[in-house]
């Protein structure tokens, strides 16, 4: 007599919806803060847009961001294409969104620490007196930060 062990249930991808969520981070805010709003470009605290050339720079900059972002999506896709493809892999909703949450606050977070403020090469609203820049700045580490937090809790409430 053999004896038949349960089988153990796939964990989502966490990666996709991580890679994911880097990636809708990153159009979300090119879209929005670059090109609707235009309250920033790439490298506009470092290049601002005082002159043609500058615009240009800084335009083709935004396009290497989107581009980055892009791939990140791509891969996202990936990911979840090769894990749906498995017989045994089960979709969730609740796992897709809190990995994607966590992937787009960590976006929010590395972009707001390492451009906003240790290189400096853009803050989130740079229409706004300069004294306001940090106020901004804060608001979208804290908003990236919820979006984490939120995302790894849920994560690890599904699969407590």
């Amino acid at each position: 007599m053999t004896s038949v062990s349960p089988r153990i249930p796939p964990v989502f991808p966490f990666s996709a919806g991580f890679c994911l969520g880097v990636g809708l981070g990153g159009y979300l805010d090119g879209v929005v803060f670059h090109q609707l709003l235009q309250w920033h470009h790439l490298f506009s605290s470092w290049y601002p847009i005082t002159s043609v050339e500058n615009l240009q720079f800084n335009t083709f900059w935004d396009g290497v961001f989107h581009s980055i972002a892009y791939l990140f999506i791509l891969a996202g896709l990936f990911r979840l294409w090769r894990a749906a493809r498995l017989v045994h892999f089960r979709w969730s909703t609740r796992c897709l969104t809190a990995s994607i949450l966590t992937g787009f606050g960590a976006f929010n977070l590395i972009e707001g620490l390492v451009d906003h403020q240790m290189l400096g090469i853009h803050h989130v609203n740079e229409t706004v007196l300069r004294t306001n820049w940090l106020y901004w700045d804060i608001a979208f580490l804290a908003w990236g930060g919820a979006m984490m937090l939120i995302g790894l809790l849920s994560w690890r409430h599904i699969h407590a």
